[in-house]
């Protein structure tokens, strides 16, 4: 698929996703059609007491792979930006990190989603929060204007990662942090596999290798880079993914195995500003 059909892609997933938590149901990643209980990339992600401050809704609704708002080590007074933020779950959770004195933006490009989102925020009683309609490769906010950018899960769904990098190396405020929960490759995975692999329902589609993910951000003019493999998928997380589908084989299970992961990527944008000379990238 080109970017354009990605984006499509995504929007109807995501736009599905919110019409099930609005039912009563948990959107997730595998394609089984019974999935609430076996899928490995959204499961287990979220304390019980993180969870006992959202809406149902908002829960219902995570399709992340991590939990960034616990590892971006939020401050009071921060501004935060979610790239991607689906029914709002990370964002409120955020929201309350960074307390009154802060402010936290989800950014979505589905309307259904960002209309849960905004529900779920009523619901909960947070006022520090602004959902934003926009796609993440174009940022609807100024240079240098927020301290602290995560995402759960959705820079691999983007056809044009690069831009998705220039634009919050952009928005970044000098010493600003890139804190972001991300599906990466961590080995060699056939080319046709790879492009079977992409049918997951999009939650891994289009990973990066975890080195490719740190040239781009290299690339960008990001610097004190880390990528850490938070959970790894192997044998029965593989076949949970895959169950009920004609990927299923112990073939593809085997090739597989242990090649992709969730991880934890951080990165920082240099605290001084750029002065011309040849060490300023960006």
């Amino acid at each position: 698929m080109n970017s354009t059909d990605v984006k499509q892609f995504v929007k109807e997933k995501y736009g599905q996703a919110a019409a099930q938590a609005k039912s009563g149901a948990r959107s997730c990643c595998s394609t089984s059609s019974c999935c609430s209980s076996v899928d490995p990339i959204t499961k287990n992600l979220y304390s019980s007491v993180e969870m006992a401050e959202l809406p149902e809704k908002a829960v219902l609704a995570s399709l992340g792979c991590g939990n960034p708002t616990a590892l971006a080590e939020l401050k009071p007074g921060e501004t935060v930006l979610d790239l991607g933020s689906g029914g709002g779950i990370d964002v409120l959770l955020s929201a309350r990190r960074v307390g009154p004195e802060g402010k936290a933006y989800g950014l979505d490009m589905t309307d259904e989603m960002l209309s849960l989102a905004r529900e779920n925020q009523r619901k909960s009683g947070v006022n520090n929060v602004e959902f934003l309609k926009g796609e993440i490769e174009n940022i609807p906010l100024p240079d240098n204007s927020v301290d602290v950018i995560i995402s759960n899960c959705v820079i691999n769904l983007s056809g044009d990662k690069h831009s998705v990098l220039r634009e919050a190396f952009r928005v970044l405020k000098p010493g600003g942090r890139f804190a972001v929960s991300d599906v990466v490759v961590l080995g060699d995975v056939p080319g046709d596999i790879r492009r079977n692999v992409e049918l997951w329902a999009g939650c891994v589609a289009g990973a990066l290798h975890q080195d490719e993910y740190r040239s781009i951000l290299t690339e960008t003019g990001f610097e004190n880079i880390g990528i850490e493999p938070t959970r790894i998928y192997e044998g029965q997380d593989v076949r949970d993914l895959l169950a009920g589908t004609d990927l299923a084989t112990e073939s593809i299970i085997t090739q597989v195995d242990g090649k992709f992961a969730s991880a934890f990527v951080r990165a920082q944008k240099p605290a001084v500003a750029c002065c011309g000379s040849d060490c300023c990238r960006g």
